[in-house]
């Protein structure tokens, strides 16, 4: 089959095309006949050897860890799936860049998505609902998401209007109109944040869930007041000394079926800034590394 991989750590130069064995699908798993990936941040992390301290990978490596499918072979012990479905989901954290990727976790594609939409959902939504899960019901309540125009934003905005919120949503200023289009009230991120919510929310912000890892953390304690209705998905290294839980990515079947039914009901639609040809995913990469993705960005295989 045809995969992007690298054979060493560091920058885009390093990811070839190259035709390598297919990969076989163990019990609990199914293989796919990839249509698209997910491009993400941990992505070029990987890549580059920035997180290989905590995530080591054997190389060459093939990037990726999200895709949409076709099932073309399924592992044993697995139920409610079969040849010929559509599928989107998680494999692990490299793998979905190539013709054939193996899942861990997958639920059926909605019809509305198109292939790049499902490709931008999988690790988007677990991200953002494994988030707001810490929060608690968001039923009439006010949420207000920092970084709310990138992949896991923007997922976490949609998903959180569905579920009954009021969300506020920080992004620079070119993305006003981005956010009110998700369901979300806009404002800009930065100085003066504070003073900002407290004029669009004056009854307070019931919780925050940071997405952007920009050094707001303890800006966003202060403004609601209180560590414990504060969560992050990216502020690995700020949020132990505030106080403030984090909420990692999880393969969870349960949570994609989830965004999959949203999906079919026309509640969360993955946002697609850009995608790419798979033989250019060096380009990808670069894109996403230079950061200030409105949605995702995907590669087409």
């Amino acid at each position: 089959m045809r995969a992007v991989r690298f054979h060493e750590y560091g920058g885009v130069e390093t990811l070839v095309v190259e035709e390598v064995a297919a990969p076989r699908p163990g019990p609990g798993e199914v293989r796919v006949r990839v249509s698209a990936a997910g491009v993400n941040p941990v992505d070029w992390k990987v890549r580059s050897g920035a997180v290989r301290e905590f995530l080591p990978v054997g190389l060459p490596a093939i990037p990726g860890r999200d895709a949409v499918g076709v099932v073309d072979e399924v592992g044993a012990d697995v139920e409610g799936v079969e040849v010929g479905d559509r599928v989107f989901g998680l494999g692990g954290v490299t793998g979905a860049s190539a013709e054939l990727a193996v899942l861990s976790a997958w639920a059926h594609a909605p019809e509305r998505w198109s292939d790049e939409e499902a490709a931008g959902a999988g690790l988007a939504s677990v991200t953002a609902m494994g988030g707001l899960r810490l929060l608690g019901s968001l039923s009439g309540r006010t949420l207000l998401v920092e970084g709310a125009a990138g992949g896991v934003g923007s997922a976490a905005v949609e998903i959180a209007v569905a579920r009954g919120a009021t969300v506020i949503g920080t992004a620079s200023a070119r993305n006003r109109e981005f956010l009110a289009s998700l369901g979300a009230v806009p404002t800009t991120y930065g100085a003066g944040l504070g003073e900002r919510v407290a004029a669009l929310a004056p009854g307070g912000v019931d919780a925050v869930l940071d997405t952007a890892a920009s050094g707001s953390l303890g800006d966003l304690v202060a403004l609601v007041g209180d560590a414990a209705r504060v969560v992050t998905v990216a502020d690995h290294a700020n949020a132990p000394g505030l106080g403030v839980r984090v909420a990692n990515a999880e393969n969870d079947s349960a949570l994609l079926a989830e965004a999959g039914e949203l999906g079919r009901r026309g509640l969360y639609t993955p946002r697609v800034e850009r995608s790419y040809p798979l033989e250019e995913l060096a380009r990808a990469h670069a894109h996403v590394e230079r950061g200030h993705v409105r949605g995702k960005v995907v590669v087409r295989v």
